[in-house]
């Protein structure tokens, strides 16, 4: 066999490489020892039919496993022994000429092909004590406790119908129909038969639930609201419009119930004071998750500033078209266009294309973070992240269990967030971490800093 490097430039390389027919036709000899006493033709006993014959009748066949294997076998022991690896798949080029190609299957010719590959580039690990982070800390005050104590009572005290002539004050729960118009004609998306809504959450967009308030049951009424300059179907960005309200049903909170010990219990609580904690509890989890999404960030960024080298252009190219599909999606399903996100498909090529370079370069630094320090998920955590995965979809359970099951590109797929999250609790352990004190709304928006338009998520790195 012969190998001849024909280019080496950057990550890039090719060999062109021959292995002559004596190898081929002794590896076909062994193929033919293999089958012999398997194959049964007429006129032979088993196992006793001559090789010339089996040539002539499994030859070609055969000698087309025989050049497939010594192409796999010989690429893999090339890149061993030159001691690189391969970030995609090699491209194997072979001669097309078919006068060619019939005296390498004859045993009559050299077996000659060209081999076109990018190396994974080494990764030269920054000191991580090095890194100097301020992870966010949010207090969670007893006035904000108490807040979320009194809208969590309005929320679950239950409801009553308010009879005929019933009128809509804020805080009722109401059922009601509409009908959405743009100077005249209705919209898509801008009717429902009978839908819910408590007055004053906010749900609908601004100017419209303050017009329900005085409205009786049964009532018809039409609203004139403005849509945001922001909202997010830009077709509708700015624009006024009419709809036209019947209100089906409204209920007002029930009187006879009070936030005591008693409205806890109700909730499977033993008292007041064990729901309070309870929410203390959420409202600090949602904080820590939200510091632990800042200070990924934080980390991930070090890594970046941390490491420069040049990465595999398939990757990137690869990185790159998954977020580009997601990005035409957003245009072409939810209404969104470039100059509406204030920029232009060119700018947004180029900045994307700066992202999945970033992520093409973090993915293979936490990698090799991973490998240095012998990081690893368990077979526990993986069939707990599973477990997790299943129930985000309550009454689809079996469904997506099934599909994972049968999928394992896809269930190994639930290991890479926890091995990246392992990565970036290690790199924290070393880092020189100072907390800052700051306040949730300030945290809120450090973690959606960085977020592009089109809600493609900066922060997940693989």
């Amino acid at each position: 066999m012969n190998v001849t490097e024909t280019l080496n430039e950057g990550l890039r390389r090719k060999l062109d490489v021959t292995i002559p027919a004596t190898v081929l036709a002794s590896r076909l000899d062994e193929k033919l020892d293999e089958v012999r006493g398997k194959v049964q033709l007429k006129g032979f006993r088993p196992g006793k039919v001559p090789t010339s014959h089996l040539k002539k009748v499994y030859g070609r066949s055969l000698m087309s496993e025989v050049l497939q294997d010594s192409i796999n076998d010989t690429v893999s022991k090339t890149l061993e022994d030159r001691s690189e690896k391969a970030a995609t798949q090699p491209e194997i080029d072979l001669s097309e000429d078919q006068a060619v190609i019939n005296r390498v299957l004859d045993g009559e010719g050299d077996l000659q092909f060209s081999v076109s590959y990018e190396i994974l580039p080494p990764v030269d690990l920054m000191d991580f004590k090095t890194i100097k982070l301020e992870k966010p800390v949010v207090e969670v005050s007893d006035a904000q406790v108490e807040e979320e104590v009194e809208k969590f009572f309005k929320q679950n005290r239950g409801y009553e119908d308010k009879g005929d002539g019933g009128k809509v004050e804020d805080g009722d729960r109401v059922g009601l129909s509409f009908v959405g118009k743009i100077d005249g004609e209705p919209f898509e998306g801008g009717s429902a038969d009978h839908t819910h809504l408590v007055v004053g959450s906010g749900q609908f967009i601004p100017g419209f639930e303050e017009q329900l308030v005085g409205i009786e049951k049964g009532g018809e009424e039409t609203i004139k609201v403005t849509f945001p300059e922001d909202y997010q179907n830009a077709e509708l960005a700015g624009k006024e419009a009419e709809f036209d309200v019947k209100m089906l049903h409204v209920d007002g909170p029930k009187k006879d119930v009070e936030l005591n010990d008693e409205f806890a219990k109700t909730l499977g609580l033993e008292d007041l004071a064990a729901l309070k904690k309870a929410i203390r509890d959420q409202i600090e989890a949602q904080n820590k998750d939200l510091s632990q999404q800042r200070l990924k960030r934080l980390v991930l960024d070090a890594l970046d500033e941390g490491h420069k080298f040049d990465v595999p252009e398939k990757l990137v190219t690869a990185e790159f078209d998954a977020i580009w599909n997601r990005v035409k999606h957003e245009v072409e399903h939810h209404g969104k266009t470039f100059e509406s996100e204030g920029t232009t498909e060119e700018k947004a090529r180029e900045d994307y294309q700066k992202i999945a370079e970033r992520r093409v370069r973090l993915g293979l630094v936490v990698a090799e973070i991973g490998n240095k320090n012998e990081i690893n998920v368990s077979d526990e955590e993986h069939q707990q992240a599973l477990i997790a995965e299943v129930r985000r979809f309550p009454g689809q359970e079996q469904q997506v269990y099934d599909f994972y099951r049968k999928n394992p590109n896809a269930l190994a797929g639930l290991r890479a967030p926890i091995f990246e999250n392992k990565v970036i609790d290690y790199v924290v352990e070393l880092a020189d971490v100072a907390e800052k004190p700051i306040s949730r709304e300030d945290l809120v928006k450090l973690v959606r800093e960085g977020e592009d338009s089109f809600d493609i998520d900066n922060d997940h790195e693989h």
